[in-house]
């Protein structure tokens, strides 16, 4: 992929945290956040969407509400986006084991796909094999769980997304990412590397020890 954007959703409550600014706490020293945006050093925009703080060489947006979920945080990203960026990163905050190599293999995969993507929609995700156009990549697990906030996903596919879901919601507002996703045609892509898989997050404090150990 010749040039990319990322989008870093940083908006969560942190419910199961006592509601603190969960992309905040460290790993390894450093701030879940900042090394989700480490490893997209080289994407341009890069975009956080949550409440800051602001920083360096990084644009700050927010959510229309402020805590209206993860789908008005996609919308206030791609809203910075110019619209010739081929490719957008579409990333957790709190996913401090994510590397430059991952995000490199899901944007290999979307590289290689068709540009032509066929249309599509429906209440599932389709799956893109060799052949077809895809709108997306994203690393699936062991039980074949997509982790579609570890994903690489092409704008205008996204913004179509956006603008059909608001047209039969009225809102983005409380909308799912299974609903903004639904009916566009995804890449399923297997980690090949060693340790923790770059999709891990942390929900908890013990998740938050875990990937202390593994960032050594």
């Amino acid at each position: 992929m010749r040039a990319y954007a990322a989008v870093v959703l940083a908006g969560g409550a942190g419910r199961r945290m006592g509601g603190r600014d969960k992309p905040a706490l460290p790993v390894g020293g450093v701030p879940m956040r900042e090394r989700v945006l480490a490893a997209v050093g080289d994407a341009s925009p890069r975009i956080l969407v949550g409440a800051g703080p602001a920083l360096a060489g990084v644009r700050l947006t927010r959510e229309v509400p402020p805590g209206g979920g993860p789908v008005a945080a996609v919308a206030a990203g791609l809203a910075l986006l110019d619209v010739d960026v081929p490719a957008v990163a579409l990333l957790a905050a709190d996913l401090p084991l994510l590397t430059r190599s991952a995000v490199r293999q899901l944007l290999r995969h979307l590289d290689e796909a068709d540009l032509d993507r066929p249309a599509g929609s429906g209440d599932s995700f389709r799956t893109a094999g060799p052949g077809t156009g895809t709108d997306g990549a994203c690393f699936v697990d062991a039980s074949g769980r997509r982790q579609t906030l570890c994903g690489v996903w092409r704008p205008d596919a996204l913004r179509t997304a956006l603008d059909r879901l608001a047209g039969r919601r009225g809102e983005l507002a409380g909308a799912s990412l299974r609903e903004l996703l639904a009916g566009l045609a995804v890449r399923e892509v297997t980690w090949t590397g060693d340790g923790l898989e770059p999709w891990f997050d942390c929900d908890t404090e013990g998740d938050v020890r875990r990937a202390e150990e593994w960032a050594r």
